[in-house]
């Protein structure tokens, strides 16, 4: 029986709490299961509480760079009292776009170095935030097991691709794949043992998504989607993804 992995989505986020009996059962009918990514220690609570409802849901926890002033110390309390119950760590990484000044840089990276140590230190896959801040997340992890990494919604260039791929790097695509060529052209470039799917929900997304928030019932499409591209049948792709998700979450 092949499972279908949605390998970054929201799924703690309050936009999901009235709906959450209906998603799950959504989830085991669909054969799906849900990595499950935190923004801050509050959401990773909630992370933790819905995980343990439900074997589905994969619990990664950690602090993105979004909200970088959150309590580093309470987080990091957290995963070494829960870290045997945790699928990874994340949602964790770099973004410019949440910073105003030196010291805000300043904090983003320590709060992503340190929970990148975290990660190694108990031997847990990390889901990386890397919008406009590749180079400086290549150059980071350079320092670090990149053994199990994934750069979740990959919008690299070619370059940065390569470069990707030479660093060992796992990367998602998501709901955007159906109808953006450039995307489709990064898949086509990609190496197929790291490829993985994602939604991001509650992410939303326009065209045929009718500006509808991410839901982790898209999977099948972008499953799709990227089997057209690459030439395969659907279940083989969604195998081989099963395969790669998998070997990412080192299982």
């Amino acid at each position: 029986m092949t499972w279908y992995f949605d390998s970054h989505i929201h799924l703690s986020d309050p936009a999901y709490v009235s709906d959450m009996e209906f998603i799950l059962k959504e989830m085991e009918y669909l054969q799906i299961k849900a990595c499950c990514v935190s923004m801050d220690v509050e959401n990773s609570l909630q992370t933790l509480k819905l995980a343990k409802d439900s074997n589905l849901v994969l619990p990664f926890i950690g602090i993105h760079p979004e909200c970088a002033n959150d309590n580093l110390e309470n987080m990091i309390t957290l995963i070494e009292d829960n870290h045997t119950h945790l699928s990874g760590i994340g949602e964790i990484g770099l973004d410019p776009t949440y910073v105003n000044n030196p010291d805000d840089a300043k904090r983003q990276r320590h709060v992503f170095e340190t929970l990148l140590s975290y990660g190694e230190k108990f031997n847990k896959p990390v889901s990386i935030h890397s919008r406009k801040s590749l180079d400086d997340v290549f150059e980071i992890m350079t320092s670090y097991s990149t053994k199990h990494a994934l750069l979740h919604w990959f919008d690299g260039s070619k370059k940065q691709l390569r470069k990707a791929m030479d660093m060992g790097f796992f990367v998602s695509y998501g709901p955007v794949l159906v109808y953006a060529n450039d995307k489709q052209t990064l898949v086509s470039l990609t190496d197929e043992s790291k490829i993985l799917v994602e939604t991001d929900g509650p992410v939303k997304f326009s065209r045929c998504f009718e500006m509808k928030s991410g839901q982790i019932t898209f999977i099948p499409s972008v499953i799709f989607c990227a089997s057209k591209i690459l030439g395969k049948t659907f279940d083989e792709m969604a195998f081989s993804l099963e395969k790669n998700t998998n070997s990412f979450l080192g299982i």
